[in-house]
């Protein structure tokens, strides 16, 4: 209800992100269609943690499937999790070798990935060169934690690709955030990416209509 609130009152402030469950079929798409319908392009993208599901849900599960061409068909980037989870839950339904399948099969697709990737930071970059749709979120890390390897990778051939999360509330205050930020060794022009620019580009854009 705060969510729905916040879009209503603050369209300015606030993009929507729709939460779905793989695991509920077609009642997922239909989701997705009452969303669009009851939002419009205040809704931005979809969002599932397959790791968190019962059963859990893999990124490149069949089940995933439907949802992926639904995103692609309305014009909607998702958002997914990349990595060894911080909860003890088991890894393997987000492994980051399983994105490049799914960006083979959907290179319309718009992916930001979530949580790191870790260990598998070398990996991740990799993938995003590899793949054109597939951009990476720096949530869930504390900025003086932020991988090596995505700092480098925004540094030179990947600032178009990085896109900055924080994580309030589920963890990290504004005020840590903010504080170390300074601190990450973005070279000057990747700061607008990163905070802004990046993210108004992927997420930025009214889902397409469908066909009549």
């Amino acid at each position: 209800d705060l969510a729905k609130r916040a879009l209503t009152d603050h369209p300015d402030k606030f993009w929507g992100i729709l939460n779905v469950d793989p695991n509920t079929g077609m009642e997922a798409l239909r989701q997705i269609d009452r969303a669009i319908e009851t939002w419009g392009p205040k809704l931005k993208s979809v969002h599932t943690w397959g790791t968190a599901l019962l059963p859990q849900v893999a990124l490149d599960d069949k089940k995933m499937y439907p949802i992926y061409a639904k995103c692609v068909e309305a014009g909607l980037p998702i958002v997914v999790y990349a990595g060894v989870p911080g909860p003890r839950l088991p890894m393997q339904a987000q492994l980051p070798m399983q994105l490049d399948e799914v960006c083979w099969f959907f290179p319309e697709l718009k992916i930001v990935t979530r949580h790191g990737a870790e260990p598998w930071t070398e990996l991740m970059v990799k993938l995003l060169l590899k793949w054109p749709n597939l951009y990476y979120s720096t949530s869930a890390f504390a900025p003086k934690h932020y991988p090596s390897d995505i700092i480098d990778f925004a540094n030179t051939r990947g600032s178009d690709k990085i896109i900055f999360a924080g994580y309030w509330a589920a963890g990290l205050t504004l005020d840590r955030i903010f504080a170390e930020l300074p601190n990450v060794p973005f070279r000057d022009e990747v700061w607008p990416k990163f905070l802004r620019e990046n993210a108004e580009r992927v997420f930025g854009g009214a889902p397409h209509p469908y066909p009549a």
